[in-house]
């Protein structure tokens, strides 16, 4: 038994403990310290603090020396208002744990519990708190820090719950699983006007108004192979809320996105080169840069076949699901420095969507995760 009924008990008043504190990308400075408190009870042999921000790790030695396998959760919540009647709902308004990120940290928790009882017989298990997934500069921020060369994973293991996957089922896939993707800010400068004299002014309305649908047009869609692009307007402004003023500036955020990291840096080259040929042409300036950068997520082999044998030790059931997937997951920077792979575990059919404002995680996913990570662990460390 991995998990005792008190431990069960225990991971879910944390996983509503977290659930509500939620902290935004950039900001777990609380949840880093709850965290960090869970962990230290259960004697790692070393807890990291501060890595890439508030990220945390820790350190389970064996007893031999052996492979370094890693395990990742994630930190931040989002910045949506829950609807919820649940008695533990998010106590800060604005911010919610909408994803699962506290149910993932629960589990990992758990997975220490276990660790802290019975050390790997050789390498070192690191469990990995990861900050600022949500908006892609965590995983890039933890693994730029000179500490992580003190980590340097053999193999590197995510999961993230899924709503619309039947509960307790697993969908896992080599090859690229979910996409890569960044936010696109284009500013436009030109000359303000008087409402009742445009053409002495230069405005940047004709250029949106042509920008925002040749920008969708450059995503190509269709099955999710090596070609899929996709490019989604989010925000658009132009000039002040004013009646007697033609505009001289506007900005237009558009989201990208590719199957692979090479294809991004494609449709990066083609939006930029629209922008700035239809900004020339109305004597427009054009500034363009880029948030939320995440590389697309790649499952190697090896870490695959790692995560089958633990899924069909536990005896949970397993397909591939609908990957590849649209949506864009910072674990894709672990897999560049070690073989990595993410399962999806099935939170419902009908369970409420991730980002919606009434998702919740599921607490009956904890011990299935917690299951299949430490199956994955002894199985590689002993």
């Amino acid at each position: 038994m991995v998990l005792t009924n008190e431990d069960v008990v225990d991971l879910v008043a944390f996983r509503r403990k977290l659930h509500r504190t939620p902290e935004l990308s950039r900001q777990e400075a609380q949840t880093a310290r709850d965290v960090r408190a869970f962990l230290a009870a259960t004697r790692p042999d070393q807890i990291m603090t501060g890595l890439g921000g508030y990220g945390i790790a820790a350190v389970y030695e064996g007893r031999q020396p052996g492979p370094t396998v890693m395990v990742r959760a994630e930190l931040d919540g989002l910045p949506i208002e829950e609807i919820s009647d649940l008695p533990y709902r998010s106590a800060i308004p604005g911010k919610a744990h909408l994803c699962g990120h506290d149910g993932h940290m629960a589990i990992l928790a758990g997975l220490a519990r276990a660790l802290g009882r019975q050390r790997p017989q050789r390498g070192r298990a690191i469990l990995m708190f990861q900050p600022a997934e949500e908006d892609g500069s965590g995983a890039a921020a933890v693994v730029a820090d000179p500490r992580f060369r003190e980590i340097s994973p053999d193999f590197a293991f995510a999961l993230h719950n899924l709503p619309g996957l039947p509960f307790g089922k697993a969908a896992l896939a080599e090859g690229p699983v979910s996409c890569a993707s960044r936010g696109m800010r284009v500013v436009l400068n030109g000359k303000t006007a008087h409402a009742s004299m445009p053409e002495t002014g230069i405005s940047p309305v004709p250029v949106v108004a042509e920008l925002m649908p040749a920008l969708t047009a450059l995503g190509r869609g269709g099955p999710m192979d090596d070609g899929f692009s996709m490019v989604t307007i989010t925000h658009a402004k132009i000039g002040e809320p004013a009646f007697g003023v033609a505009p001289a500036r506007a900005e237009i955020w558009a989201t990208l996105r590719t199957l692979t990291d090479a294809g991004m840096e494609d449709l990066c080259v083609s939006a930029e080169h629209l922008v700035l040929n239809a900004a020339r042409e109305k004597e427009l300036s054009a500034e363009i840069s880029y948030d939320d950068i995440f590389a697309h997520c790649e499952n190697a082999p090896e870490a695959v076949a790692h995560l089958r044998r633990a899924l069909d030790e536990e005896s949970v059931p397993y397909d591939r699901g609908d990957l590849p997937m649209r949506a864009s997951e910072d674990f894709g920077r672990f897999g560049q420095r070690a073989p990595a792979a993410m399962f999806f575990l099935g939170a419902g059919e009908n369970h409420p969507s991730l980002h919606n404002p009434d998702y919740d995680f599921p607490d009956d996913l904890i011990g299935i995760g917690v299951r299949v990570f430490m199956r994955t662990l002894r199985n590689l460390l002993g």
